[in-house]
């Protein structure tokens, strides 16, 4: 399969007087799994409809394989669009669906028949290509569907949400089998989705968009470590937003000061500011520590205890420890000493 970029140029969208897309611009490399990231409304399922060709954007440019797909029809940009529902033919056999494009496309029998049974063993379902959807599981049937798109021989992969319809430990399976499908294909793909950790877990790059802006784009540790403001902190994961004022000592919140890094406090003039902490990065000290706080409330989450604490004048933390058979939870009023670490931390200033 031939492979193919995606370079979305200022482009601008909306319905009358809504507003959907702002001048949006960003670029999908070759043979890249890039995700489109945000909460519902933010525009993303829109820009991926634009590239599909559902749609023209009033201002702006959409390139894909350094072609100009702008003005062009779905049908002529060679592009496979996997669909939340699946959208199956339920009176179809499996290989009817897979074949259905094909047909459209009027590729000739023997072809077709190639193709289909290509597809189908890329996603290990060659055996079911006589049953009908309704005897198939969900997860059978999302592969059913990337089958029947992978069968057109795309340039471009988008997904919008293949997975939001599958439930958790299903989802995770899935959504593996689908990324080792495109590191063997390296077909550049473009995956939709509000889900923060399908994201981090599948995408190379990805895009964090809120109220049809992109605000910050790459690598999924890079957006976590060092967000470009609160949306994008608060959204990727669980941050702590401490507010507060910084001068040449430090970061002063809640009447407590903590030091922070050489380097910080030079990155802008004194004044307000935001300090986003990650949960990870405070240490539970049992017995010691210069900070001290109250635990508020214990959530025992399986893998780790996530604590809501009280600290200073009226701060409040989420801090994360991992579980340890016979580390019992703390419980609520307890205290406990804390240990932040500064270098983790990231200075917001807008």
């Amino acid at each position: 399969m031939s492979e193919a970029g995606v370079d979305v140029q200022s482009v601008s969208f909306g319905y009358g007087a809504t507003r959907v897309l702002e001048d949006v611009s960003l670029t999908v490399r070759k043979g890249e799994f890039f995700a489109f990231l945000g909460p519902s409304g933010s525009g993303k399922t829109t820009l991926l409809r634009l590239i599909a060709g559902f749609g023209q954007p009033e201002r702006g440019r959409i390139m894909i394989g350094g072609r100009d797909a702008t003005r062009l029809a779905p049908w002529d940009r060679n592009v496979g669009l996997v669909f939340q529902s699946y959208a199956l033919w339920p009176h179809m056999t499996v290989g009817e669906n897979v074949a259905f494009g094909l047909e459209q496309r009027r590729v000739g029998r023997a072809e077709r028949d190639r193709r289909v049974r290509a597809a189908l063993d890329l996603v290990g379902l060659a055996q079911f290509i006589d049953r009908r959807p309704a005897q198939l599981s969900g997860g059978q049937q999302q592969r059913v569907a990337i089958a029947r798109t992978l069968a057109i021989e795309p340039d471009v992969l988008l997904l919008d949400e293949p997975l939001s319809n599958l439930d958790a430990g299903l989802r995770a399976g899935v959504r593996a089998e689908l990324v080792e499908l495109q590191r063997r294909l390296g077909l550049t793909t473009i995956l939709v989705t509000h889900d923060q950790e399908e994201a981090n877990a599948a995408a190379d790059r990805m895009a964090v968009l809120h109220e049809g802006r992109v605000l910050q784009v790459g690598a999924p540790t890079e957006l976590y470590d060092h967000p470009v403001n609160r949306f994008v902190a608060g959204f990727l994961g669980t941050a702590n937003m401490l507010e507060g004022a910084l001068d040449a000592e430090g970061f002063h919140t809640g009447g407590l000061l903590l030091p922070m890094p050489s380097g910080i406090a030079e990155t802008g003039p004194p004044g307000r500011a935001t300090l986003a902490l990650r949960p990870q990065a405070i240490t539970l000290l049992r017995e010691g520590g210069a900070l001290q706080a109250r635990v508020l409330r214990a959530e025992f989450l399986g893998g780790h205890v996530r604590y809501t604490l009280e600290a200073g004048e009226g701060l409040r933390l989420v801090a994360e420890e991992p579980h340890l058979r016979g580390l019992a939870p703390l419980s609520a009023g307890s205290a406990i000493g804390l240990a932040l670490d500064p270098a983790q931390a990231t200075l917001l200033r807008q």
